[in-house]
């Protein structure tokens, strides 16, 4: 894993169940605000369950991809009560 994935994933790890960041976000939180396409790439190279990738969306409040399929990612944002 490079040292800019493990990035991503700390702050991603530290989304609270109910709370969602949006792609941007995520890349400035890490210190590389236009980086946002780069951490949706990441994120959906992601299978590791402690990594909750489905609470990072869109800029536009669109739930964006998942890798496990959108309609899984809307239901889980739904039972966290995000959306």
């Amino acid at each position: 894993m490079t040292e800019f994935e493990q990035r991503i994933y700390n702050v991603v790890k530290n989304i609270k169940r109910g709370q969602t960041m949006t792609y941007t976000e995520v890349a400035k939180a890490i210190g590389r605000p236009r980086a946002y396409r780069a951490v949706g790439n990441v994120l959906n190279k992601n299978h590791d369950l402690n990594v909750p990738c489905h609470r990072v969306i869109r800029n536009d409040g669109k739930i964006g991809g998942y890798n496990r399929g959108g309609k899984l990612k809307q239901k889980l944002l739904h039972q966290e009560g995000a959306i």
